[in-house]
């Protein structure tokens, strides 16, 4: 094994509970060569601030001014040395100045498959039940890259599950989650052993 290989970095983003978080967190603990050393976080109160606690990593309270009118997120991930930026459950939209630095190093996940039901407004349980009011057949989660516009980027995953005729918004809600938690760290892992 060649010990000069440069250990990749992961910054998350997260605004809420922090559960896809908190399972990417699990998955890469006992592996070498990845870490975790950032959260950026949008919400001061947000459940997920506790599992960074918890893991003893560097949490970042966002605000719209630094995110949007200055350089300070940039320069903390350039510090960092990060290799790609997860988007876990971030309710904001990405600025362009983010996206440039950080080309093709950003990926978000959605829980439904897009190019549908997607777009501003299209999260949580929304998505579930617009999924079900219009009757498809199939549903289940998106890995992208993230562009200027929300759940545009180039589409890097899918996984797709029935729905049964018994479903609610909540009962998919779950199998959708399940996705996320099976697929979302795999996918990352495959991106930074490909990273140069």
């Amino acid at each position: 094994m060649n010990v000069n290989v440069k250990e990749k970095r992961i910054a998350i983003f997260v605004s809420g509970e922090g559960t896809n978080m908190l399972n990417i967190i699990k998955y890469f603990e006992d592996r070498t060569g990845i870490s975790i050393p950032l959260v950026f976080c949008s919400n001061a109160n947000a459940k997920a601030l506790d599992h960074v606690r918890e893991y003893n990593i560097d949490a970042y309270i966002l605000n719209k001014e630094d995110l949007y009118n200055s350089d300070k997120i940039i320069n903390e991930l350039q510090d960092k040395d990060i290799d790609l930026i997860i988007l876990a459950g971030f309710m904001w939209m990405i600025p362009d100045n983010l996206i440039t630095a950080f080309p093709d190093q950003m990926i978000n996940i959605h829980p439904a498959l897009l190019p549908q039901y997607g777009g501003k407004g299209m999260y949580g349980k929304k998505v579930h039940e617009a999924v079900i009011e219009n009757k498809e057949s199939e549903t289940g989660m998106t890995i992208h890259y993230v562009n200027e516009n929300y759940d545009e980027g180039k589409i890097i995953f899918q996984a797709k599950l029935p729905i049964l005729d018994s479903d609610t918004p909540e009962s998919i809600a779950a199998k959708v989650k399940e996705l996320e938690f099976e697929h979302y760290p795999k996918v990352i892992e495959d991106l930074l052993l490909n990273l140069n």
